[in-house]
């Protein structure tokens, strides 16, 4: 259920251009953080030593991002003084680009990690669960940032539910690691890499989670942070 533009209409002008930018700025942040997860990703299942490199290189430029866009949101809550729906687009702004940021960082655990294997020597197993998950948890930051720019009630809704999804696949593929490490403790220290690589990405899903949960409080004035996915499906049904 997409609402389109109606939070960026107003009567001033300038108003209008400042919402705008907020939001374009955020979609900037997320699009280099989705680069980040997948970056990070084939960093470590390549063994590419300079894609990693240029993933922890980029965190910087995220941080300064989220920087940017605190100091946005924060100006245009003293200029503007915004109510009702266009409050909630700022309040959840600000919460969103926290979630992106984390993201980023989550991100470049796993290049550190891709790093530390590359000097300890491939982990011989978990490589096809990173692939899996991590390209699952990339779809999810893709829909959820894809969710806010068109106000998308309905995608929102499909990507917490995915987060579902991802933390049974992190569940298995841990099991299946610490069974294999119990077979062969020679691999213990390249498996557990491994396992940290599994939780960042499985910390990235509940991020973009958090982000949907956001876009539907944006939307609906609605605070779904610990509600069910009953609850929050019926509240978005009564749109």
């Amino acid at each position: 259920m997409a609402n389109s533009d109606v939070h960026l209409q107003h009567i001033s002008q300038q108003f209008n251009v400042d919402l705008r930018e907020l939001r374009n700025h955020v979609l900037v942040m997320g699009g280099l953080v989705e680069k980040q997860v997948a970056d990070a990703v084939e960093a470590l299942v390549r063994g590419d030593s300079e894609l990693a490199e240029m993933v922890r290189q980029n965190d910087n430029d995220v941080d300064k991002l989220e920087l940017t866009i605190d100091e946005e949101c924060t100006r245009v809550i003293a200029k503007r003084q915004p109510t009702a729906s266009d409050l909630r687009l700022v309040v959840a702004i600000a919460k969103m680009v926290n979630d992106l940021e984390r993201i980023g960082d989550e991100s470049e655990k796993i290049a550190k990690n891709a790093l530390q294997l590359l000097e300890e020597g491939e982990a011989p197993r978990g490589y096809v669960e990173v692939r899996h998950i991590g390209s699952h948890v990339g779809k999810m930051v893709h829909d959820a940032l894809d969710a806010f720019a068109r106000f998308d009630l309905d995608l929102a809704f499909e990507v917490m539910k995915e987060d579902k999804s991802v933390d049974i696949e992190y569940k298995t593929a841990m099991r299946s690691l610490v069974t294999f490490m119990m077979e062969d403790p020679r691999s213990i220290s390249r498996i557990l890499s491994v396992m940290w690589v599994l939780r960042a990405l499985e910390r990235i899903g509940d991020h973009a989670r958090n982000i949907c949960e956001h876009v539907i409080f944006m939307v609906k004035g609605k605070d779904v942070r610990h509600a069910s996915l009953e609850k929050t499906e019926k509240l978005i049904e009564r749109s």
